[in-house]
C-alpha cells in the first residue's frame, strides 16, 4: 500500500499521508508528496489540502535513515517544490508536526490546525538544527525571539501558542479533512493568494548586535558546552541579514557542522540507548503483564511522597503507609508542598492538583494493603529495616501483587528472602526527588520472574520513567560507579584540589553539578550514615571517606545547615569556598601523611571520569548491565552526566580505549594500585584492538 495518496474533491485536491505509527519523512513519504503534487498541478484542483493518517501528522525524520546518504528528493526539495506550487497548498495538522513535519508545514502557504496538536523542532535534542529551512522560516513569522526560544529549547508548543506567534494561521474544530477543505475554499474565494513564508521580511524593531551578544550568553549558561544551540543562533541572525537562498545556504552549511560533530553523534546515541535501554534480552515479547491498578508505598518522607506523585499523576490511586498518624501527616504535607509548587509554576491548575491528592489515602495499618498490586517500601537503608517489612507484606499482600524495593544499595536478593515469594520481589530504585527524575533502576533479582520484571518495565513507562534494568551488587550501575566517582573526588582533595578545582572542572566539563556540590545539596549526613552500616571492609581506605566525616561531625552537613564544603548565603544559597574547610583538608593530609601538591583540571578530569569508566567496565564483564548504552542512559538521565557527550561509557570510545587503558596504569603508578586495577575487559578489548561498541554489537 502506498505511503502517500491523491484524490480530487471538488475543487479541493486531497494529499493524504499514511506512513504509521508517526508519518515519519522516509523517502518513499517524500517521494510520494512530491508525485501527489506534481499530479494536483495537471488537474482541475484550485486548492491542496495535506493531511495525515492516524494519529498525527508528520512527527519527523524517519530515524532508520539517520546516518544514511539521503535520497532524492531530500526534505529540502521537496519543500521547495511545495513552496513552488501555483496552486495554494494548505497543511491540516493534528497530533504533533514536529522538527522536519514542521518544516513541511511551513513550506505549505497556509497551515490549519485542531486545537489539540502541537508543533515544535527538537532537533537540538539530537545536537542538530533545523536543516530544512526551518530557522530561515519561523522567524520571518514570529520574529526573532520567539524563534529562537522555540529552536533552542526544542520543546514543542500547543496550537493555540502557535497561533498566538503567527506559526499557523487558523484553528479549526471537528473533523479536520473537511474543516481543511472549507479553509481551501475560503482561500480559492479570496483569490487563492499564494503566501510564500520566504518572502517574509523578517521584523527587526528592538534587535541589535546587542540582543544576539545577550541571548548567546544566556545560552551558554543553559546549555553548558553545546554547540548546537549557538549554532541555532547565527542561523537566526543570517535570517536577518541575509536573502533567503543565502540564509539557507548559511543553514545547510552550520547544519554539516552539526551533523558531523562529536556532540550531535553522542545525543543521537542517547536517543537510540534511551529506547534500546527497555529491551530486555531473553525476555519473551508475549510475556504477561500483570494490571497495576492500586498501588501501596511504604514510607511518607521525601522519597516516598515523590514516588506516590508519579502514580497518582496518572491517574493510578496509592495508599500511603507510615508508622504513625504524625509521621503521615508530615509525608501529606510533603506531597502538598509539592504540588503546591508545581501550581505556582502554571504547570497545573489547582483543580487538579487538589484531584491528584484525593487519589492519595494515608494508613497506619499494613492490612490495608491486602489488596495492592504493587506495593513499594521506601523506608531507611537499612537491611534488616527492610527484611521485616518485607516479612510482613508477606503476610498481608495477596498472591501475585508485586512487592518491590526502594533500596539504593541493598542486596535485592536478600530482602526476597525474607518472603515465600521471591518471584514476585524486584528492586524499583528512584532517583531524588522521585516526582521529577526520569531515571528508574529496576533490579532484576535472581528470582524474579520475567513476568514480574515486565510488569516493571512497562509501568515504568506509564509513569513516564527511563527504565534501565541491573543485575544485583552493592550500588547497582549507577551507585556502583558513582562511589569510584566519589573516591577520587576525596583523595583528590586530599592531594591538593580544593572543592572548586573539582566542581570547576566537572561543571566546565557538561556536569550538572560537581560532586562535592552535589554532596552539599543531598546532607553531607546521607553519606555518613550510608557508610555507618557498612563494614570496614566495605567502606575502604579511610583516606577515601576522612574528609567528609569530619566535616559530618563539625556539624557541616551541606545546604541545610549552610556549610558544608562551601559556606552558604542564608537567603539567596549561594555558594562560598570557606577556608575553614582548606584547614579540615590540610589537617587530614597531615594525618595520613599524604603530601599535597597542585593538581592540573587535565588531571582532575582524567581521574574522575576514568574512574566512573573503569568501573563501568567491571559491571558489564559481570553481566550487571545488559549493555554499555544502558550505563549511559543510568548516568545521563540519573546523575546529570552531559547528554551530548553520550554517558561515560561512549565518552570511552571517543577517548579511544587505549589511551584509557594507559592512563589507568600511569595513575596505578602515581596513586596507587589499590585504587587504579584496570577492568578486564578493558584490558581484553585494548589486547583485541576493539571499541566497546565493536564488542557489544558483536
Amino acid at each position: 500500500m502506498s505511503v502517500v495518496s491523491y484524490q480530487l474533491e471538488g475543487e479541493i485536491g486531497v494529499i493524504r499521508v499514511n506512513n504509521p505509527p508517526v508519518n515519519a519523512l522516509s523517502h518513499a513519504l517524500r517521494s510520494g508528496i512530491q508525485e501527489a503534487v506534481i499530479q494536483a498541478k495537471l488537474d482541475s484542483s484550485l486548492a491542496i489540502v495535506l493531511i495525515c493518517s492516524g494519529r498525527t501528522f508528520i512527527a519527523g525524520a524517519d530515524i532508520s535513515e539517520f546516518g544514511k546518504k539521503p535520497q532524492s528528493p531530500s526534505l529540502s526539495e521537496l519543500l521547495a517544490i511545495i513552496e513552488a506550487s501555483k496552486k495554494p497548498i494548505i497543511a491540516a495538522i493534528h497530533g504533533t508536526a514536529l522538527g522536519g513535519g514542521l518544516e513541511t508545514a511551513l513550506a505549505c502557504h497556509y497551515r490549519c490546525a485542531l486545537a489539540s496538536a502541537e508543533v515544535g523542532l527538537p532537533e537540538v535534542k539530537l545536537g542538530l538544527l533545523p536543516g530544512a529551512g526551518g530557522t530561515q522560516r519561523v522567524p520571518r513569522l514570529t520574529g526573532v525571539k520567539a524563534a529562537l526560544d522555540l529552536m533552542t529549547s526544542g520543546a514543542p508548543i500547543s496550537a493555540t501558542k502557535a497561533l498566538s506567534v503567527n506559526l499557523i494561521d487558523k484553528i479549526v474544530e471537528g473533523d479536520l479533512l473537511s474543516q481543511a477543505i472549507a479553509y481551501g475554499k475560503e482561500i480559492i474565494a479570496q483569490g487563492a493568494k499564494i503566501k510564500k513564508v520566504r518572502d517574509i521580511k523578517v521584523d527587526d524593531v528592538g534587535i541589535s548586535d546587542e540582543f544576539f551578544r545577550e541571548y548567546s550568553q544566556q545560552l551558554s549558561k543553559r546549555y553548558r558546552g553545546q554547540k548546537a544551540p549557538q549554532r541555532i543562533l547565527k542561523c537566526v541572525e543570517a535570517a536577518l541579514s541575509q536573502t533567503f537562498e543565502q540564509g539557507l545556504k548559511t543553514e545547510r552549511k552550520l547544519f554539516v557542522e552539526c551533523m558531523e560533530s562529536s556532540q550531535s553523534a553522542a545525543l543521537r546515541h542517547m536517543f537510540f540507548a534511551q529506547r534500546m535501554a527497555a529491551k530486555i534480552d531473553g525476555l519473551p515479547k508475549d510475556t504477561p503483564i500483570k494490571d497495576i491498578k492500586k498501588v501501596g508505598i511504604i514510607g511518607g518522607g521525601t522519597m516516598g511522597g515523590g514516588i506516590a506523585m508519579n502514580f497518582v499523576n496518572v491517574g493510578i490511586p496509592v495508599t500511603l503507609l507510615e508508622i504513625n498518624a504524625e509521621a503521615l501527616q508530615r509525608g501529606q504535607d510533603i506531597i502538598a508542598k509539592n504540588y503546591a509548587r508545581t501550581v505556582n509554576k502554571g504547570k497545573l491548575t489547582a483543580e487538579q492538583a487538589s484531584a491528584r491528592q484525593n487519589l492519595i489515602t494515608g494508613t497506619t495499618h499494613y492490612d490495608e494493603l491486602a489488596e495492592m498490586d504493587l506495593v513499594i517500601e521506601a523506608v531507611f537503608e537499612n537491611l534488616d529495616i527492610k527484611k521485616q517489612v518485607f516479612r510482613k507484606l508477606d503476610q498481608v499482600c495477596k498472591q501475585g501483587a508485586i512487592l518491590a524495593t526502594n533500596t539504593s544499595y541493598q542486596d535485592v536478593n536478600d530482602i526476597a528472602k525474607a518472603t515465600s515469594r521471591p518471584q514476585d520481589v524486584i528492586g524499583l530504585h528512584f532517583f531524588s526527588p522521585a516526582n521529577v527524575m526520569k531515571l528508574l533502576e529496576i533490579v532484576r533479582g535472581d528470582n524474579t520472574s520475567d513476568q514480574t520484571l515486565a510488569t516493571c518495565m512497562a509501568m515504568a513507562k506509564i509513569i513516564k520513567k527511563v527504565p534501565v534494568m541491573s543485575g544485583v551488587c552493592y550500588g547497582f550501575i549507577g551507585n556502583r560507579m558513582l562511589r569510584q566517582y566519589g573516591r577520587e573526588a576525596q583523595l583528590c582533595l586530599l592531594q591538593g584540589a580544593s572543592p572548586d578545582d573539582i566542581d570547576s572542572v566537572m561543571q566546565n566539563f557538561g556536569m550538572a553539578m560537581g560532586p562535592l556540590a552535589v554532596g552539599d545539596l543531598a546532607g553531607l549526613d546521607i553519606g555518613f550514615k550510608a557508610r555507618e552500616a557498612l563494614t570496614a571492609e566495605q567502606k575502604g581506605d579511610v583516606k577515601t571517606y576522612c574528609i567528609a566525616d569530619a566535616l559530618y561531625k563539625m556539624g557541616r552537613l551541606g545546604q541545610k545547615t549552610g556549610a558544608g564544603y562551601y559556606r552558604y548565603d542564608p537567603q539567596t544559597r549561594q555558594r562560598f569556598s570557606d577556608p575553614i574547610v582548606e584547614q579540615v583538608i590540610e589537617e587530614q593530609a597531615e594525618k595520613y601523611s599524604v603530601e599535597r601538591h597542585g593538581l592540573t583540571e587535565h588531571t582532575i578530569l582524567a581521574r574522575l571520569t576514568f574512574a566512573l569508566i573503569n568501573e563501568g567496565f567491571k559491571i558489564l564483564e559481570e553481566g550487571i548491565a545488559q549493555r554499555p548504552s544502558d550505563i549511559d542512559v543510568v548516568y545521563v538521565n540519573g546523575y546529570g552526566f552531559p547528554a551530548h557527550r553520550g554517558g561515560p561509557m561512549f565518552y570511552a570510545d571517543t577517548i579511544g580505549l587505549e589511551k584509557i587503558y594507559k592512563t589507568i596504569g600511569e595513575f596505578a603508578s602515581t596513586y596507587g594500585e589499590e585504587y587504579w586495577q584496570p577492568a578486564a575487559l578493558l584490558k581484553q578489548l585494548v589486547e583485541e584492538g576493539k571499541t566497546l561498541t565493536q564488542w557489544a554489537n558483536s
